[in-house]
């Protein structure tokens, strides 16, 4: 049985394929080298403080699984990548694997199962199987699994067996899967980082058992920041500074609102782009992604949304 063995595996059909190069090239000699990246890059990429920061790399390394949860547009997936490679200090991108989670997502995807082949069906490996057999030869470096939109997913159904050993104090310890005669581990190497919006609002809550395993981390909008701030400071265009203070208004009163609440705050990735910020730019921000998100908000209160329209739009006249 040859299944458990896929590096030796492949090597072999390297050898029959005739390219001993490749069949048995030092590991040293494959080395690739890749841009460090600091704690320093981090803050300066990610609208965050330093302190903040500090407790969130805490939480990495000591849970070990931790969620990034917050209101659409504040960052989450764009802050857990690079919050992995602040951790390693390079941007090591064979030690980072990201999924997203859906309805239909399963054990048979993340772990193992039988997929039908062009004779009958074949016990196949998954993702994170895949990636924890990975973490486990080299077991001295930190490696980061990460799940975008996690609470999409049903958590008891994916992690199957393995959901009480993503638990900090299981890591290492051994159980026999579902589908092969094996015994599996998650490494303590192994970090997971899961990212959750609290505006979806067609998804349940989140159960106490994924809350047990998991740190929740809330990433507010960023507006206030010391980088944001000299961001906006660079770019330098008067109707872009109006338009980010109405925003700000905008969430203290999507805050006080009963029926939303800090969940639903508009976030300041709606204004980070590379490109040139134009008046064409600052329109289609505002007609065809923050006015249809308060049409979705506030569905119920069309005075509230035409109110809030009309003052996004003059903020940009």
């Amino acid at each position: 049985d040859m299944t458990p063995y896929t590096d030796f595996l492949k090597k072999m059909q390297a050898l029959f394929d005739g390219d001993r190069s490749e069949a048995f090239l030092d590991a040293e000699e494959k080395t690739t080298i890749y841009d460090p990246y600091t704690p320093e890059d981090f803050l300066q990429d990610v609208y965050m403080d330093a302190e903040r920061y500090q407790i969130l790399k805490f939480l990495v390394l000591t849970k070990k699984n931790v969620i990034l949860q917050g209101a659409p547009g504040v960052g989450k997936t764009f802050a857990a990548k690079r919050l992995a490679y602040s951790i390693m200090k390079e941007k090591d991108t064979s030690r980072v694997q990201m999924v997203q989670f859906h309805q239909s997502y399963s054990y048979e995807d993340f772990i193992m199962g039988f997929r039908p082949t062009e004779a009958n069906f074949a016990l196949k490996t998954g993702v994170f199987y895949e990636f924890c057999r990975k973490a486990e030869k080299d077991d001295e470096r930190p490696y980061f699994f990460i799940i975008d939109e996690i609470n999409r997913g049903n958590l008891s159904k994916i992690f199957g067996e393995l959901f009480m050993l993503i638990e900090s104090d299981k890591r290492g310890v051994e159980l026999q899967l579902l589908y092969a005669d094996e015994l599996f581990s998650i490494p303590g190497n192994v970090h997971i980082i899961g990212m959750m919006n609290t505006a979806d609002r067609s998804l349940a809550m989140v159960d106490y058992a994924l809350r047990r395993r998991f740190a929740f981390f809330e990433m507010p909008p960023a507006f206030a920041s010391s980088g944001f701030q000299a961001y906006k400071a660079k770019i330098n265009n008067i109707k872009f500074d109006r338009l980010v203070e109405t925003v700000e208004r905008l969430n203290k009163e999507i805050i006080e609102d009963d029926s939303l609440g800090e969940g639903f705050c508009i976030g300041h990735s709606y204004f980070c782009t590379k490109i040139n910020i134009s008046d064409q730019w600052l329109h289609a921000v505002v007609e065809f992604e923050l006015i249809p998100l308060l049409k979705e908000y506030w569905f119920d209160e069309p005075a509230k949304v035409k109110n809030w329209s009309r003052a996004l739009q003059e903020a940009i006249k």
